[in-house]
């Protein structure tokens, strides 16, 4: 039994030899690294030598500024007649329920369906593509298809529109509030 605690110890101070003598081991100065742990956190997360939980660490599918993106505010805005089924600002789409018209017959019920794809957050006119579905059933009988319609440009137009208005007002607001604070030195008198 003895002659096994010897081996092991002999063995279990090897392994740490040769551990250490292939650089696993570093010493470190004070020079190199930061001593205040906030600095220390943020350089091995920049280097990618590590990761973080609970605050200030990002989490996947969070997005907690789509209601500082005027292009998607404009889309939920201009989109308010009808309920959303959809509106997945991480997957950049909103899709909303079926709905019809008031003006529909009883023989054929036409729904419609639209689809905003954001390509962008940029405003510009390739930014989101507008898609409206038509569902028309004819007594139990219901067809769906992808409609070229005059409606597509006519919303696409409207929000495109409204964000350019949020993104000059968001702007303006800016320019008052934290645009006149940055631009200012204080001057601290003894």
């Amino acid at each position: 039994m003895k002659l096994k605690l010897i081996k092991f110890s002999i063995l279990t101070i090897f392994t740490l030899f040769l551990l250490n003598s292939c650089g696993l081991y570093k010493r470190s100065d004070i020079k190199d690294n930061p001593v205040n742990v906030d600095e220390r956190v943020k350089r091995n997360l920049e280097e990618g030598r590590g990761f973080r939980f609970g605050r200030g660490a990002t989490r996947g599918g969070d997005f907690d500024f789509a209601s500082s993106n005027p292009l998607w505010r404009s889309a939920v805005d201009v989109l308010d007649f009808v309920p959303l089924t959809n509106a997945s600002y991480s997957g950049g789409i909103i899709i909303t329920e079926w709905f019809s018209s008031e003006n529909s017959t009883e023989n054929t019920n036409r729904e419609l369906k639209i689809t905003v794809r954001f390509m962008s957050n940029e405003i510009r006119a390739d930014a989101i593509k507008v898609l409206v579905f038509e569902k028309s059933c004819i007594q139990n009988n219901c067809k769906t298809k992808k409609v070229k319609s005059k409606l597509e440009s006519e919303l696409k137009l409207a929000i495109l529109k409204k964000a350019a208005l949020f993104e000059k007002d968001d702007f303006k607001k800016y320019k008052d509030t934290d645009g006149k604070r940055k631009g200012k030195t204080v001057i601290k008198k003894n």
